[in-house]
């Protein structure tokens, strides 16, 4: 019990991604690959994980907020392309691709 105790009083560990969050990511993910349950629920949350000790939670829903918004078409989804926007969605492309990638998440099996 002292030593549960020894622990509350630290900050989380470089991690404010809300539950939610991690969990919508990690089911995302978890679609998108096709594995086992066990296989993929473990790999897409250690590419989370691998994305949130490069970004903060703030940063993540930025650039994921374009990613998705990028590919809104018509006028609404014009203002996630423009010059501002295209730097964040490469940004959250390059991270991701570099958690699957130290995740060992095969990308070239993904479904959409």
């Amino acid at each position: 019990m002292t030593t549960l105790l020894a622990f509350t009083g630290l900050p989380a560990l470089a991690n404010d991604f809300p539950t939610t969050e991690r969990v919508s990511f990690v089911l995302e993910c978890m679609r998108e690959h096709p594995g086992t349950e066990f296989e993929m629920s473990s790999k897409c949350s250690c590419a989370l994980d691998a994305i949130a000790a490069e970004i903060s939670f703030d940063e993540y829903r930025t650039m994921h907020t374009a990613a998705l918004a990028n590919s809104i078409s018509g006028e609404r989804g014009g203002y996630y392309r423009g010059k501002h926007w295209r730097g964040e969605v490469r940004k959250y492309d390059t991270a991701l691709a570099k958690a699957k990638k130290a995740c060992f998440i095969d990308t070239t099996a993904a479904r959409r």
